[in-house]
C-alpha cells in the first residue's frame, strides 16, 4: 500500500492508493523502456545505423514525456513516484535488453517487443482506471497508449519487407 500525502483530490483514498500502485508499475515499465530505447540508440550497428539512431532518440523522447506525466499524476493523487534507477530495475516487468545484440534488425525487433509489451500493460491500466472510476488516469493512459502504438508502427515499418 502506498503512503498518501494530504490532497484535496476528491477520489476516495482507497481508489487513489490503487491507482498510485498501478501508475508506479507503469512508471517502472516506462522508465525501463526509455533506458532500453536509449541503449538501442547508442549501440545499434549496421547499414541503417543513422536512421535508427535518430528514430530511437525520437521514440525515447516520447517515452520520457510519458514518464514525467505518469510521475506527476502519481504525485497529484497524493502518492510518491517511485522512479529511481534502482526502483525501476526492481519493479519493471520488461525483459532486459540483451547486451550482445547490436545489428539493426535484431535491435529493431527487441525494441519493438518492448514497446508492444508496454503498450499492452498500459491498455490493461486503462481498463483498471475505468473500473476505479478515475477518468483522468484512464485519459492519461489512453494518450500514452496512442504514443506507444504509433511508435510501434514506426518500428515495425522498418521490419516489413
Amino acid at each position: 500500500m502506498s503512503k498518501l500525502f494530504p490532497t484535496r483530490n476528491d477520489l476516495p483514498a482507497k481508489t487513489r492508493t490503487a491507482i498510485i500502485d498501478q501508475l508506479n508499475q507503469h512508471l517502472a515499465n516506462l522508465t525501463d523502456l526509455f533506458s532500453q530505447t536509449k541503449f538501442a540508440h547508442w549501440n545499434v550497428k549496421g547499414s541503417t545505423f543513422y536512421q535508427l539512431h535518430k528514430l530511437f532518440d525520437e521514440l525515447a523522447e516520447g517515452v520520457e514525456d510519458a514518464v514525467d506525466e505518469v510521475a506527476e499524476r502519481i504525485t497529484a493523487l497524493g502518492g510518491l513516484a517511485l522512479g529511481t534507477v534502482r526502483m525501476t530495475a526492481k519493479n519493471s516487468k520488461l525483459d532486459e535488453f540483451p547486451p550482445e545484440e547490436h545489428s539493426c534488425e535484431a535491435v529493431l525487433n527487441i525494441v519493438a517487443d518492448r514497446f508492444a509489451a508496454t503498450s499492452k500493460s498500459v491498455r490493461t491500466g486503462i481498463d483498471e482506471a475505468d473500473e476505479l472510476q478515475d477518468a483522468d488516469t484512464a485519459d492519461l493512459l489512453t494518450d500514452i497508449s496512442r504514443m506507444l502504438d504509433k511508435s510501434l508502427y514506426f518500428l515495425e515499418s522498418h521490419l516489413q519487407k
